[in-house]
């Protein structure tokens, strides 16, 4: 066996970068939702339990509420940026100039918002620990 077979190209996933790609907390592999977030009619579908290491995603009834407190702060996060983008760049614009974008930059981005919620959500509040060796 030749040298170039024997080396391991993987590397372990970082927890950022395990709540950023939407993996599960305890592999850092299997895929916690079933589609894209650009498919928009089923963005909400998440596997019930990681393909990879079968670790359940919801650790106990309604800890999904949790996550609408994340997706919260998400969400005036985008309104205070966008308010003062719009506010600096398009020297303060009337009301309707600040409604209207906001608007539909929160509509836009609610796909992107429940995931990245959730992620966060069960990665720093689900009390689940990495394991590699289940990779």
């Amino acid at each position: 066996m030749s040298q170039y077979q024997t080396l391991k190209l993987d590397r372990e996933r970082s927890k950022f970068e395990a709540i950023v790609e939407q993996r599960c907390p305890q592999c850092r592999e299997g895929k916690m939702f079933k589609y894209s977030f650009l498919r928009v009619d089923k963005f909400d579908e998440m596997h019930t339990n990681c393909p990879v290491c079968n670790l359940r995603y919801e650790v106990e009834p309604g800890f999904w509420y949790g996550a609408m407190f994340v997706s919260y702060g998400f969400s005036i996060l985008i309104l205070i940026v966008l308010g003062v983008v719009l506010y600096w760049f398009f020297n303060d614009p009337p009301i309707m100039g600040y409604i209207v974008p906001i608007t539909v930059v929160s509509l836009i981005s609610v796909p992107f918002n429940f995931r990245m919620s959730r992620s966060v959500f069960l990665h720093l509040f689900g009390f689940v620990k990495y394991k590699p060796e289940i990779r």
